[in-house]
């Protein structure tokens, strides 16, 4: 079975569980997986990558392709 069909047969019987604590179990376990395989993925930038993110950071404030806190505020409050 590939793995779209896989997913398929996962989806479909997830939807038959009727049991808030199965479903929580499931919850629980998909986060902390995820959460796991994110911090293993990781990885620390070379000193020249961070250099270039510091160059690229220099060069949008020179550009004015930058948006200050309280515009920034003011947009995430019109979220709600």
């Amino acid at each position: 079975m590939n793995l779209e069909a896989r997913k398929i047969s996962l989806v479909q019987e997830f939807l038959r569980i009727d049991n808030e604590k199965i479903i929580n179990a499931l919850e629980n376990a998909l986060h902390k997986i995820k959460s796991e395989n994110f911090d293993e993925n990781l990885k620390p930038m070379s000193i020249e990558e961070f250099n270039d993110e510091i160059d690229k950071a220099i060069n949008d404030v020179d550009n004015n392709r930058i948006t200050n806190v309280v515009d920034l505020k003011n947009k995430i409050q019109k979220w709600y």
